[in-house]
């Protein structure tokens, strides 16, 4: 049965109720429709609504578009005092700019993030006194001459004279090592890498460095870095706490060459 013209207009005034009590219930966008259709289609419809019901239905229609029209205006004031801009106008806006004036802007207000991290002035040093020393590619590439010679054995005796072997296992030397740097930190409860690690051999201050290194790694000992002095300290622990897998662990290389091994000699015997 095709529904009357006061019918349809009954529907097009629920559609209109329903529709701007979900934008009001459910937090929609305000301006996602245009009031003044709806107010248009009320208007062009009244003239249809003759009962009481219709006309309740009607002003029910018009007060809730006043709800979506105070919705908008909030809307716009909370926009206006945040000082939202809609991204699709500042889009606009930067294409319409010119490179430069978008260049200039960006050394206006940029603020790099600075990070220090282990570059020190020592380790600059350190690197460019390698790069400086570094002999050529066509000398470092050349052919080396060798020598064949016939294998043969070696003995136990022959490993532990050359100080290949130890007579303690690692885990003893290290732990021996450990009570060592115990017993040489002062009050503090730390002491200078330097004064711990070099000796007067540079051999051994070698040997030294790697047990060290085996001491922070395993958790027996602590690093302790100020950049800004450019020192490092040893803190031994009561007890080894070695890392856990899910501990993130960082390298911290220490250069202990023979040039600053000379310059400590120096300064120790004048």
């Amino acid at each position: 049965m095709k529904q009357t013209r006061k019918e349809l207009s009954r529907e097009h005034i629920r559609r209109i109720i329903e529709t701007c009590r979900m934008i009001e219930e459910k937090g929609l966008d305000p301006f996602s429709i245009d009031v003044e259709d709806f107010l248009a289609i009320i208007r062009e419809m009244f003239p249809d609504l003759e009962s009481i019901d219709d006309l309740i239905l009607d002003s029910e229609a018009v007060e809730k578009i006043a709800s979506v029209i105070k919705l908008q205006s909030e809307w716009v004031k909370k926009r206006t005092t945040s000082l939202y801009t809609d991204p699709f106008l500042i889009q606009e806006k930067l294409k319409l700019m010119d490179k430069e004036v978008l260049a200039r802007i960006l050394l206006k207000v940029w603020r790099p993030v600075v990070e220090l991290e282990q570059v020190t002035t020592k380790s600059l040093s350190v690197a460019a006194d390698y790069w400086r020393d570094l002999l050529p590619l066509d000398v470092r590439w050349a052919k080396t001459e060798y020598e064949e010679r016939i294998p043969g054995a070696v003995t136990r005796a022959d490993l532990l004279e050359d100080e290949f072997l130890s007579e303690k296992t690692f885990t003893e030397e290290l732990e021996s090592f450990w009570e060592e740097l115990k017993l040489k930190v002062g009050r503090e409860g730390k002491i200078l890498y330097e004064d711990f690690v070099y000796v007067d051999d540079y051999k051994e201050t070698l040997k030294r460095a790697y047990m060290t290194s085996f001491l922070v790694t395993y958790g027996y000992a602590d690093l302790e870095i100020q950049v800004f002095e450019e020192k490092t300290y040893l803190i031994p622990k009561e007890k080894p706490e070695p890392p856990s897998e899910r501990e993130e662990v960082y390298s911290y290389p220490i250069p202990v060459s023979y040039e600053e091994w000379l310059k400590w000699r120096e300064e120790k015997e004048g």
